[in-house]
């Protein structure tokens, strides 16, 4: 397993939106999916994920509901909402950009 990596600043947003993108999760759902999404690389912790599910919902791209979890425990589960799409969209394509532009200046000589 690669040794896990700090997130870039913005990254977890796109990461929490990305990992509901088929289906709602509760909190420990996201974290789970993140670190299968990536290969363990990133390793969300409860501290950081939280508050960032809180703020993605005020924004309006996250909606919550009360449900119960695998192992029959009260839990909120998110969902995302279609500014959530369209926002998901639009980090996408602007992560992809920057990557490419990274790994062209990390490939000249």
């Amino acid at each position: 397993m690669p040794p896990t990596t700090n997130l870039l600043q913005g990254t977890l947003d796109l990461l929490i939106l990305r990992s509901l993108l088929t289906a709602e999760l509760h909190g420990l759902g996201i974290s789970r999916r993140i670190e299968q999404m990536t290969g363990g690389t990133f390793q969300v912790k409860p501290g950081s994920l939280f508050p960032a599910l809180h703020r993605m919902e005020e924004a309006g791209w996250l909606k919550s509901s009360w449900g119960e979890s695998e192992s029959n425990r009260r839990a909120r589960y998110y969902q995302m909402t279609a500014a959530g799409r369209r926002h998901l969209k639009l980090e996408t394509e602007e992560w992809q950009r920057i990557s490419l532009a990274m790994a062209q200046a990390l490939a000249t000589s």
